[in-house]
């Protein structure tokens, strides 16, 4: 990693990332740890939490850069005001001052059609992708503004450039995360305070064995034939954000894989060529 891009702007910087648990979250909070960050990692699921820290331990020892090194676990459900409004309170000393914050938690629930949406579906994106993020931010800003530095990193998708059928929800939560977004940029740039969005495309996570609940043969074939992103690609993206001098501030990018130009325009060359 150092070869492609330094990371010295991240040494001892605090940083928060939601949806830590699996899938791009813990693969950025490795790749923060392997560059000499400190690292909260916060998400409902504790016992993945626990795995993910010892994984930022053994990746700060291989970084081998000698910062970093503080790791802690922090019990988040985006769902609940109560648990975010408590994140500040649940900090741990080392952690009074975060420096990056990732809005990384999201997720997209089933594939039904307007009018065949079940109710449950719709509150755990809108309350995930779009409140819980919304509250983490509004939590943040205002020790931000009262120190005139901090970066929001939040992880939208290319669901919130072009809507697609059977993502109507989805999609409505990710165009409300980049209009979000773009305001924030507004409000703070008379600040020091940096504000990105990070739009993937197709990413090989939980992602899509949690839209079609479990059925794993169904998430299989989202990406067959093609190579899609990882975790680990877009874990590169938001790092590299994070680690650009101050005055720099990436404010959005899309990222697909090669074979993907929008939600309407993907090839699958693989299958072809079996």
């Amino acid at each position: 990693m150092s070869g492609v891009f330094s990371t010295k702007h991240l040494h001892d910087k605090v940083v928060l990332i939601t949806g830590a648990s699996s899938g791009i979250g813990a693969a950025a909070a490795m790749l923060f740890a392997r560059a000499g960050a400190n690292v909260v990692l916060a998400a409902r699921r504790a016992d993945r939490l626990t795995q993910v820290q010892a994984e930022c331990e053994q990746a700060n020892q291989h970084g081998g850069t000698g910062h970093g090194g503080r790791y802690a676990t922090l019990s988040l459900d985006m769902r609940s005001k109560e648990s975010i409004d408590s994140v500040l309170h649940r900090l741990p000393s080392w952690a009074e001052h975060v420096d990056v914050l990732v809005n990384n938690a999201g997720l997209a629930c089933g594939t039904d059609k307007v009018g065949e949406i079940s109710e449950s579906d719709m509150d755990a994106m809108l309350d995930t992708n779009v409140r819980g993020l919304m509250q983490m931010t509004q939590v943040f800003v205002p020790r931000f503004r009262a120190r005139n530095a901090g970066h929001i990193i939040n992880i939208g998708s290319i669901a919130g450039v072009e809507a697609y059928p059977g993502g109507s929800v989805y999609c409505a939560t990710k165009f409300a995360v980049r209009a979000f977004t773009s305001a924030l940029l507004k409000e703070l740039y008379d600040t020091q305070i940096r504000v990105t969005n990070i739009q993937p495309g197709m990413v090989e996570t939980e992602f899509s064995l949690v839209r079609y609940h479990g059925n794993q043969s169904s998430a299989d074939k989202v990406y067959t034939g093609l190579h899609p992103l990882t975790g680990d690609d877009i874990a590169e993206e938001i790092v590299w954000a994070a680690s650009r001098p101050a005055h720099v501030n990436i404010a959005e990018t899309t990222v697909m894989p090669v074979n993907q130009a929008g939600p309407y325009h993907v090839a699958r060359p693989l299958a072809s060529s079996k």
